[in-house]
Order: structure tokens, then sequence, then C-alpha cells
């Protein structure tokens, strides 16, 4: 055989030279996969962080957010006594009402109702009033330095009277203070029905957006006693209304 003539390698070393190659590609699959594994590990950590981020963002359930608002439901779920409408004026707006929430736990709230100002809510809440529409409901949505929200009788949000009336926004009230009573709404105009609230701060934001139709006068300490709940997740029913009952004078 020449010099310069390449040599056929063996058999047995061809063996040796395959079980290289195949040892060379199991550590390289090795070495992809430890490689897929570690990114695979990276993820779904980073998925875990996430989560637990997300959950300690929601544990507070009773904290607001910027901008929210006292939401009642579009299309309330209606009671044994809903109306099909609106109620009639009746309301005398040269006299003076007032409203007194009294709560199961022995509490008062005295509220001066500005009939003046807002003729259709004030008409609306002594209807309900003295139907004893609110009688048993709650205050079924309380949230801490924002506001207390009542006057569902499903206790949830979405319940109502059965018919919507127009907002009143334009007397130049603003959510400047605290013991403001105003109606919720579903967030589109002209939507109150029988939900209200009342602030335990001031609340810019809601300004032009919901009727104010009277403030605290008497029972800040009632208010103050109400007891934190968000019907998101609350495993108890709100503070009880035993009655509201109106002084015409």
């Amino acid at each position: 055989m020449s010099k310069n003539q390449a040599r056929t390698p063996s058999v047995s070393e061809r063996r040796k030279q395959e079980e290289l190659r195949r040892q060379k590609e199991r550590q390289r699959n090795l070495m992809i996969g430890g490689i897929v594994v570690a990114v695979l590990a990276a993820i779904a950590l980073l998925v875990y962080l996430r989560g637990r981020a997300d959950e300690a963002t929601t544990t507070e359930t009773t904290t607001v957010t910027a901008g929210e608002r006292p939401l009642a439901a579009l299309e309330p779920a209606q009671r044994n006594n809903y109306f099909s409408e609106a109620p009639a004026m009746t309301i005398d707006t040269a006299k003076d009402y007032t409203a007194v929430i009294r709560m199961e736990d022995g509490g008062e709230m005295r509220l001066n109702l500005f009939d003046d100002e807002a003729p259709l809510a004030v008409n609306n809440f002594v209807f309900l009033a003295n139907q004893g529409f609110y009688d048993g409901t709650t205050f079924h949505r309380v949230l801490v330095d924002f506001m207390a929200q009542g006057g569902d009788p499903t206790g949830t949000g979405g319940g109502g009277p059965g018919y919507a009336f127009a907002d009143e926004v334009d007397t130049g009230r603003t959510f400047d203070g605290r013991g403001l009573l105003a109606m919720a709404n579903p967030g589109v105009p002209d939507s109150n029905g029988s939900q209200f609230f009342i602030t335990f701060a001031p609340a810019d934001h809601l300004n032009g957006l919901h009727t104010i139709f009277g403030e605290l006068v008497e029972g800040d300490e009632t208010l103050s006693g109400l007891t934190l709940r968000d019907p998101a997740s609350a495993t108890e029913p709100g503070d009880v209304i035993t009655e509201i009952t109106i002084i015409e004078e």
C-alpha cells in the first residue's frame, strides 16, 4: 500500500469511533436537556412569584382603589314589593325632611335631606322609606376611608326597586367631605334606584357622577362603627338597618 494512500479503519476502530460519536451526542443532548429544565424552572418560579404578588394585592378586600365608585346593578333583581315605575312627586319642597336610619345594634344616624336641590332623589328615598322598602336591608358594601353603601334588598349590590330615575348632579354640591348622602348607580346616567351611600371622606372623583341628596347631622359614631365589608368576598351579612323613618317639618 502506498505511503500516501489512506488506511481503511478496521471494524473495531469504526466501532470505537461510532461509540465516541454517540457519547458526544448523548452529552450534547444532556446539556440541552439541562438548559431546557433550567429555563422551565425559571419560568415556573416567575409564575409562582407573580401569583403571590397578585394574591397579596387582593388580600385586603376593603381597600379602595383610585377612582372606585359606589356601583349598583344596571338591571337590579326584583323583590316582593318592587314597583313598576318611579314614584309620583309627593314631597313638598317648601318643607324640611329628615331621615333617621335605625340600626339593629341600636345605633342611629340622622340625615338632613336636600329636597329643594335634589327633589327626585329625596322623593324617591322618602317614598321607599315610608313603604318599608329599606326595613331589614343591610349596609352591604362598606369600604375604609371611602363610603358605606346600602339600600339593596338582596344584600349583594344587585338589588333595586324595579325602576330607575334621573340624576340631579348640577346642584353645585361636591363630594368634599364626610357624611354626604348620595345615590349609587351602575355607572350610566339616569339609572338611580334604591341604593344609596354615605361618605367617610372626601371623594372628588365622584363629582358629577352621583346625586347628593342629604348629609349626616347626628350619629357619626354609628357611621364609624359600621362593619367593613366587600360583598365579593364577605361570608357574613352586613350590618342590618331595622328601619328608616322620615320626619317632615
